[in-house]
């Protein structure tokens, strides 16, 4: 019995925890060693005192409510509350009561194991500031936000999904996103999602959500893959940014550029008729004098098209070049896939209808064996953009004494907008043109849409 009794002393003195043994009017009786750790009150301080002296005046009903359990025989769970240190600062705790009964089962007090809660409680803080400053966060940014679970399911939206579909999260987990989707829209953006979700590979489109109005807005949408430290895919975060504004906006700007267009082509005629009534004027200055406005209206009419951004060299290319019919086999066109700025679109393009024109008229493509070779190369890395027009198999070429308007287009034009460098050479195999520049290349792409269409109500 004495061996037991030890045990039971030596297990209340090595523990970590505080071990305090009242009776029934709040008296301690027994004060382990971590009680002392915890609370900084010596056994010979606390012992034969009440135990309301840990705890702060507005947690006294505790004591009450813990008395009176204990009373009845029950126990108290842990629960986490705070407590007074000797010197005077709070004590974050978590505490456990039990009843302490006699050899007859009466019950004589209770037994307190008192644990320090303080690094819990902070985590716990910590945890509930996060949680606080997220959802603060993601229910007031102007974007629907939503998690998927790895397998595609929606686990969570932000505050303004459902405001904006007037749904609750059962709904959502019933019917699924594509519940607000509309019908003309629903196969082609959820093919495309499953594909990116097959492939873990980041997710973007662009489609029409029904609110709870029944009105369907334009949304600009996003999702992410999110992998965890072994690299499998455990979530997706989402988001769908409302651009219904924007492409409105974006409609009414083409529809203004169009007009513009439109007026400029006008001008342009009326420029071609006063020169065709001019006194004076030669036939041949007529034709050089047409000749020119078509390239330029070739390439108001890809910048409008283009929305004036970017504009695919290819189709500057081929538009430019158009005019010379079946001469246009006698050109080999060689270079990689390239966007070009508006400035820079209009720059090269009328350069190239000039030395296409000259060619036709004095150079290779005067000739049934002449051959022209345009190549251009692209390093978006250092956003250099270099393209070069080689003639060959045409006559001898011959250095003109005067240079005219033609030869500002070709070489001062694209020099000074595009602050390049640009040569003409009049080699004996034929004439030589290249340009290089570092502000020619247009902005990586934005993901340009077609117009908005108009959308019915549900």
């Amino acid at each position: 019995m004495m061996e037991v009794e030890y045990h039971y002393a030596a297990l209340i003195e090595s523990s970590d925890d505080a071990i305090i043994a009242k009776d029934l009017e709040s008296r301690i009786i027994i004060w382990n060693p971590a009680a002392e750790r915890i609370f900084g009150f010596s056994a010979r301080e606390m012992i034969g005192h009440s135990i309301r002296r840990l705890i702060p005046e507005g947690r006294q009903q505790e004591e009450d409510d813990i008395l009176a359990r204990i009373h009845a025989g029950e126990r108290v769970g842990e629960f986490y509350t705070e407590r007074l240190h000797k010197d005077g600062h709070t004590v974050h705790v978590a505490v456990a009561v039990s009843p302490v009964r006699d050899k007859r089962g009466n019950i004589i007090g209770a037994s307190k194991n008192i644990r320090d809660a303080s690094q819990r409680i902070a985590m716990i803080d910590r945890w509930r500031n996060s949680e606080r400053r997220f959802r603060m966060l993601a229910d007031n940014i102007t974007q629907f936000a939503w998690i998927l679970g790895a397998d595609g399911r929606v686990t969570w939206f932000n505050r303004r999904w459902y405001e904006f579909t007037g749904l609750n999260f059962e709904t959502m987990s019933v019917h699924g996103p594509m519940w607000v989707h509309h019908p003309d829209h629903v196969e082609r953006v959820s093919a495309k999602f499953r594909r990116c979700l097959e492939l873990g590979e980041p997710w973007e489109d662009l489609f029409p959500l029904r609110g709870a109005n029944g009105d369907y807005r334009w949304f600009l949408s996003h999702a992410v893959p999110v992998a965890d430290e072994t690299g499998a895919i455990t979530e997706w975060f989402g988001t769908n940014t409302d651009i219904t504004e924007q492409r409105q906006q974006a409609e009414h700007i083409g529809l203004l550029l169009n007009e513009v267009n439109h007026r400029s082509k006008n001008m342009l005629m009326k420029i071609r008729a006063i020169a065709r009534r001019t006194h004076g004027v030669t036939p041949a200055f007529l034709e050089s004098f047409d000749r020119r406005l078509s390239s330029l209206s070739v390439n108001q009419d890809i910048l409008v098209r283009q929305n004036w951004r970017e504009v695919p060299l290819s189709e500057l290319v081929a538009l430019q070049l158009r005019f010379l019919g079946e001469g246009q086999r006698q050109i080999a066109i060689d270079g990689a896939d390239a966007a070009l700025n508006p400035r820079a679109a209009e720059a090269v393009g009328m350069a190239l209808y000039e030395l296409a024109t000259n060619s036709l008229k004095y150079g290779a493509l005067s000739v049934a064996e002449g051959a022209v070779t345009l190549h251009w190369d692209v390093d978006t890395a250092n956003n250099h953009f270099a393209i070069q027009w080689t003639e060959r198999g045409g006559p001898a070429t011959v250095i003109p004494q005067n240079t005219g308007f033609g030869t500002t287009l070709i070489l001062d034009v694209p020099r000074q907008s595009l602050n390049a460098e640009v040569s003409l050479d009049y080699h004996s195999t034929g004439v030589i043109w290249r340009l290089e520049s570092h502000d020619a290349l247009a902005s990586p792409e934005t993901g340009g849409q077609s117009p908005p269409k108009d959308l019915p109500r549900a």
